[in-house]
């Protein structure tokens, strides 16, 4: 599905971005790894070339404005090109009540969330329209789809990862480039480790819990990921697809009186 292609994918050390790096290269794209953490890149790499695919590590910090634009004046003078881009990084940091945070919370959120996609999205995007071909791919999450109580903040961060696909891509359109995303929920990945958070005699609850009755894996965000990157989705552009389980259609955040927190998965549902 991507023979040929050239594909960058931020985040791609562990988790959702390591899925989406192997998935592309198994499809023939040659894909390159960007992660701040170099160890966690090179692990990528390694996993895609034992499965004969290509790809490269870079290690960048993509919430620095400097390191963003030297990452893709190298890549693409290694490649010549990118035609998909994939803007995976996002976090959660430390869930905080909106009247107990601080201007300094909210930045950070801001710089891990959204700022470092519009950063990396113009340092490739003017290649993409030169050669009037292109697929970006903005991962936002479920959150931003719905009222997130446990931080606002960060829900309104990933709201506008969202709203900022769909204006792109109506600028973009006509130009040859086309903007999507998905918006995950209830993945196993290094950052959300359900298996820490759910007791095993709890794990029968997944069947009430999410409504296709499981947790997902990367690879079940990598598939989506695959699908707007490549041309079977040549119609298809300003969509956030929600790869979520079912969860934003089912259901969203009940409050727990005995637990004292947020939660969406009820123990007594």
């Amino acid at each position: 599905m991507l023979a040929g292609k050239v594909a960058v994918v931020t985040g791609g050390a562990a988790g959702i971005g390591a899925g989406v790096a192997r998935l592309l290269a198994a499809h023939g794209a040659d894909v390159a790894v960007v992660d701040v953490e170099a160890d966690g890149a090179a692990r990528t790499v390694r996993d895609v070339e034992a499965a004969g695919g290509r790809a490269r590590a870079w290690t960048c910090d993509v919430r620095d404005g400097a390191a963003v634009a030297a990452l893709a004046t190298d890549v693409l003078a290694a490649h010549e090109r990118v035609d998909v881009l994939v803007n995976n990084v996002g976090h959660y940091l430390e869930s905080v009540p909106f009247s107990r945070s601080d201007p300094e919370h909210w930045d950070a959120l801001y710089r891990v969330n959204l700022h470092h996609v519009f950063l990396v999205t113009r340092a490739f995007v003017p290649s993409m329209i030169q050669r009037k071909s292109g697929s970006i791919i903005n991962v936002s999450s479920v959150e931003g789809l719905r009222g997130y109580p446990p931080d606002p903040v960060y829900g309104a961060f990933k709201a506008a990862v969202v709203h900022f696909t769909s204006c792109l891509a109506v600028e973009l359109g006509r130009r040859g480039v086309r903007v999507n995303g998905i918006a995950p929920d209830l993945t196993q990945t290094p950052q959300v480790d359900y298996s820490k958070s759910v007791a095993p005699e709890e794990e029968k609850m997944w069947e009430s819990w999410a409504p296709v009755g499981r947790v997902g894996v990367p690879e079940d965000q990598a598939e989506v990921v695959l699908f707007l990157a490549s041309d079977r989705s040549r119609f298809v552009t300003g969509h956030t697809i929600p790869t979520d389980g079912g969860t934003l259609a089912g259901g969203g955040w009940f409050w727990s009186p005995n637990r004292r927190r947020w939660t969406n998965r009820p123990r007594d549902p």
